[in-house]
């Protein structure tokens, strides 16, 4: 048994579904593609500028650690340059040795946060500045590390330089000094220049605080003008959605105004190449329902004309069942002919068979001669084969024949003829007859077209010629127009020798 209750999750047929609900303000922002990218591109920013404050911070600490290696390197070469000329002409004794510290100190200026420090014996002997600080106090780690240092130096005695030595507080370099009175395994004494990083490093810390300043800053300028910018890219798309709702099957004459190059100049320009060829397609369609509906309504309006007024004489109903007949028979032309139309369009519309041209030609001409009394003539024939449909190009150039009749009289040539010139094969139907217009021949092709000068004379719909143009077209050919008022009109049927498209083949 089924039930007879609507569905809860489907609305029933005919109501009216709830309006979506409506989005605050934030959500709206946040909804924007806009907003979207300038988040993403805040993000990147924020994670680059994070990034850079430590790596900042480690160059500017290794160039000042840097620097500082290369001050103590000249000094400590300074010192030992005047030490070994002293060691080459005075006695290497305690005194001499206290007094030549004693003269270098009073000569030598040690640069900002320097320290010159000997150690005699074992002990602090001199340091300038002689006020020391903590970190490399008398009672510091530091300065019980080089007390030390005469021991460890005993077997590099004057070899190459130490390296620079690096603690939390303090760069510094020791250089061994010897004199006669030390014993075996003792050394004279220890120089050391001292550096304390605290000053240095406050500078450069107080450098990686403007660079976070400087940096945040040119981030919200940044962030500002991005926000600024995006709006201005992405206008076509906001143009493209305000013109996508204006759209309607009555207006569709929007379009994006096209600026610069680049993603978005392209959409716009392939947003208006799109609703170009819609807007051509329904005026197509328009035009064509409108045309079909008047070939249509001109029949159905005389076969009802006459049937209202039939009368009961078997004279007049015989006269009126021939009207009939002939309009009905009008409508099915009509019919077909749309249909072929249609069908133009289908894969399966060519049955390709190979075509003997001359046959073809010698075939059509025969047909041809039929249609009325004309002057006929057949001019070249070509020699050769194509691949095609046999039936539907002989009824395209048959048509073709068939509208020379129509504009010619029967004193008027009409004349047939085939070639092959390089790749193609070229059927044409040559008049003497009326001719047609410049400004007609353009559009001559197109459905239910009509030329200023009424070429086309018959009772026809005008499909006649678009049929012409379906055919050579599913062929992968076209059909071109020559044509003089009052001179005469050349139809030619240009189709490629090869085989069409593999879509038109069953």
């Amino acid at each position: 048994m089924h039930s007879s209750l609507p569905s809860p999750n489907v609305p029933e047929e005919g109501a009216i579904a709830p309006p979506s609900p409506k989005k605050s303000l934030w959500q709206q922002i946040l909804g924007e593609t806009r907003t979207r990218i300038f988040l993403l591109y805040g993000t990147i920013m924020l994670a680059v500028a994070g990034l850079s404050v430590p790596i900042f911070r480690a160059a500017l600490f290794s160039d000042v650690d840097a620097r500082v290696r290369d001050d103590m390197t000249e000094e400590l070469a300074e010192f030992e340059k005047e030490y070994q000329a002293w060691r080459a002409v005075n006695p290497r004794t305690q005194e001499s040795l206290r007094t030549f510290i004693g003269e270098w100190i009073q000569d030598e200026v040690p640069e900002d946060d320097n320290y010159h420090i000997f150690v005699l014996e074992g002990e602090l002997y001199r340091a300038n500045p002689s006020a020391l600080p903590s970190t490399i106090g008398p009672d510091s780690e530091l300065m019980q590390e080089w007390l030390e240092l005469s021991l460890e130096f005993r077997e590099t005695v004057f070899e190459d330089q130490q390296p620079v030595s690096l603690t939390n507080d303090a760069l510094y370099k020791a250089f061994p000094m010897d004199s006669d009175d030390a014993r075996d395994e003792e050394i004279a004494g220890v120089f050391v220049i001292v550096h304390l990083t605290e000053g240095e490093r406050v500078e450069a810390l107080e450098a990686v605080i403007v660079f976070v300043q400087v940096a945040v800053g040119v981030i919200l300028v940044a962030f500002l003008v991005a926000w600024l910018l995006s709006q201005q890219l992405l206008k076509p798309v906001k143009q493209l959605a305000v013109a996508t709702r204006l759209i309607s099957e009555t207006d569709l004459s929007q379009r994006l105004p096209v600026a610069g190059k680049g993603e978005l100049a392209d959409l716009s320009r392939t947003f208006n190449g799109m609703m170009d060829r819609l807007e051509a397609a329904f005026i197509s369609q328009r035009n064509f329902v409108n045309d079909a509906g008047h070939e249509l309504r001109t029949p159905i309006t005389i076969i009802q004309g006459h049937l209202d007024l039939m009368g009961e004489a078997p004279e007049e109903r015989e006269e009126t069942l021939d009207i009939v007949q002939d309009e009905l028979e009008r409508m099915t032309r009509f019919v077909n002919d749309l249909i072929l139309l249609a069908k133009a369009e289908r894969p399966d519309f060519l049955r390709l068979e190979t075509i003997d041209i001359r046959g073809l030609t010698e075939t059509l001409f025969t047909k041809a001669t039929k249609l009325a009394p004309r002057q006929w003539g057949l001019a070249s024939v070509g020699n050769g084969v194509f691949v095609g449909d046999r039936q539907r190009v002989t009824g395209a150039i048959l048509n073709l024949a068939q509208n020379a009749t129509q504009h010619t009289n029967a004193s008027d040539t009409i004349e047939l003829g085939s070639a092959i010139e390089g790749g193609d094969v070229r059927f044409w139907v040559r008049d003497t007859g009326s001719g047609i217009a410049v400004q007609d021949q353009s559009r001559i092709f197109d459905r239910f077209a009509r030329a200023a000068n009424r070429y086309r004379k018959s009772e026809g719909a005008g499909l006649g010629l678009s049929i012409v143009k379906a055919i050579a077209e599913s062929h992968g050919g076209r059909v071109t127009l020559t044509s003089q008022v009052g001179v005469g009109s050349t139809f030619t049927l240009i189709l490629p020798l090869d085989s069409p498209q593999e879509s038109h083949a069953l």
